[in-house]
C-alpha cells in the first residue's frame, strides 16, 4: 500500500486577524491577574501559543515523503515567489499563500493510502483540517481520524511506540518526543544542526522560508525512519484467519 509521511510547520497570524472583542477572549486570563508586569507576561506567552491552534495559526510549510522510495516534496509559503527547487530527491515548491498550498497537499495525498505522522492525531491532522475548512479548501482524505486503534489509514507513530497511551508520565508506554526516539533508535535527530520549532516564528520574520522547508523535511525523514523501524520491528502482525 501507498505511504506518505508528512509534518507540518505552523506560526501565530497577526494579531490584527482578530477583533477587539476575541482580542479580549484570546487575553482574558492574562488580564485578571494582579500586577502590569505579571499581565504582560501572560500576555506574551499567550500570544507565543497562537502557533500551536489552527484557530489563531497558520501553517507555513509541510513536508511529504514516500518513505519506500525516498522522494518527497515540501510545499511552503514564501513572501515572493521562487522557482521551485527540484533536488534529486526532494523537491521545494513555494505557494504564495496557505490555501494554494493546502490545495496543493490535499491533491497528492489523495494518491496515497496510508498517512504516516508523530502526533499527527493530536497536532498535525486537526490543524490541517480545520485550516482547511475556514479557508473552503476540498480535504481529499477525511478519514485519517476514524480510527485511533489502527495503523491504517493513519499511522501516528507517538501512539503506536507508547502503545495508544502517549500520556502516561512513568512506565513502558510512556510517550517521548522525536528527538528523543530518534536518538534511542540511532536515527540522526533532526534537531542536531541546532534548529527547533521554537526557532520557527524568528525564521519566518526574518524571510527564511526555504531554511524552515528544509528544517521541517528534517523531521520528515527521521519519521520516515522512525516509521522503517517500526514497520519491520514492532508492527502487528496481520491475523490470519484459517
Amino acid at each position: 500500500m501507498s505511504v506518505m509521511v508528512f509534518d507540518i510547520e505552523t506560526v501565530a497570524l497577526p494579531l490584527e486577524c482578530f477583533d477587539d472583542i476575541q482580542q479580549e477572549y484570546l487575553f482574558r486570563e492574562a488580564e485578571a491577574l494582579q500586577d502590569e508586569v505579571s499581565r504582560q507576561e501572560g500576555r506574551e506567552k499567550i500570544a507565543r501559543s497562537f502557533s500551536l491552534s489552527p484557530m489563531t495559526g497558520q501553517i507555513l510549510c509541510i513536508g511529504m515523503m514516500n518513505p519506500d522510495t525516498g522522494r518527497g516534496r515540501a510545499l511552503y509559503i514564501a513572501d515572493d515567489f521562487e522557482e521551485s527547487y527540484p533536488g534529486r530527491e526532494i523537491e521545494y515548491i513555494s505557494c504564495s499563500d496557505e490555501s494554494e498550498m493546502l490545495e496543493i497537499f490535499w491533491e497528492m495525498a489523495s494518491k496515497f493510502e496510508i498517512a504516516v505522522t508523530f502526533n499527527g492525531r493530536a497536532f498535525d491532522l486537526p490543524f490541517l483540517y480545520l485550516r482547511s475548512a475556514l479557508l473552503n479548501v476540498p480535504i481529499s482524505r477525511r478519514n485519517w481520524l476514524s480510527n485511533r486503534y489502527s495503523d491504517q489509514p493513519h499511522c501516528d507513530l507517538l501512539d503506536q511506540l507508547s502503545f495508544y497511551n502517549p500520556g502516561s508520565k512513568w512506565g513502558a508506554t510512556r510517550g517521548f518526543n522525536l528527538d528523543f526516539y530518534c536518538k534511542a533508535f540511532g536515527i540522526p535527530s533532526p534537531k542536531a544542526n541546532g534548529i527547533t520549532g521554537i526557532d520557527i516564528p524568528r525564521m519566518a520574520a526574518e524571510g527564511r522560508f526555504r531554511e524552515i522547508a528544509q528544517y521541517c523535511m528534517g523531521d520528515v525523514r527521521a519519521t520516515a525512519e522512525l516509521y522503517r523501524i517500526w514497520r519491520e520491528r514492532l508492527k502487528p502482525q496481520e491475523r490470519r484467519i484459517p
